[in-house]
């Protein structure tokens, strides 16, 4: 997700997002520690994925 996209989104539903995003990124981690995943990369970009949106809650926050 590019962040662009994200900053178009209202803010109670990024903190929601990010907290999907959060439990995704955990459930991938116990899978691949489990057996490896074919494709590893998708967890980097998830755990950037999540950051994006930590920082522009962050922003918004800093904003009001």
């Amino acid at each position: 997700m590019k962040i662009a996209e994200i900053r178009e989104i209202p803010a109670n539903e990024l903190a929601e997002r990010c907290e999907a995003e959060v439990a995704k990124y955990q459930q991938m981690l116990l899978n691949h520690s489990i057996s490896p995943m074919q494709n590893h990369a998708e967890i980097k970009a998830t755990r950037r994925t999540i950051a994006k949106m930590k920082t522009v809650l962050r922003e918004n926050e800093l904003n009001k």
